[in-house]
């Protein structure tokens, strides 16, 4: 399944809807970099892969955007732990 993302900048946060739920991942712009401060599924979306979905696209845009990243949600932690790729976008001391 490939949960459908959207970027809500404006919220500050990207977000996914199905089943009439929402789950979120909110983060903080700062000067150079941007930090990931909560990740959010609702019971009836666990299992799904939205929560991956949304912090994969959460920081393909950060790459993008040239964004170095504090991933202050656990969840976020333990995603880019799990995903070497991403190390690249850690700030240095993160």
């Amino acid at each position: 399944m490939n949960p459908p993302v959207q970027h809500n900048p404006d919220q500050n946060r990207f977000e996914c809807s199905l089943q009439g739920a929402l789950a979120l991942c909110q983060y903080r712009r700062r000067d150079g970099g941007v930090d990931f401060v909560h990740t959010e599924v609702p019971e009836a979306l666990s299992g799904q892969g939205v929560a991956a979905a949304m912090v994969r696209q959460a920081l393909e845009w950060a790459r993008s955007e040239g964004l170095s990243v504090r991933p202050l949600c656990s969840y976020v932690a333990s995603y880019m732990r799990r995903h070497p790729e991403t190390q690249d976008l850690l700030e240095r001391g993160a």
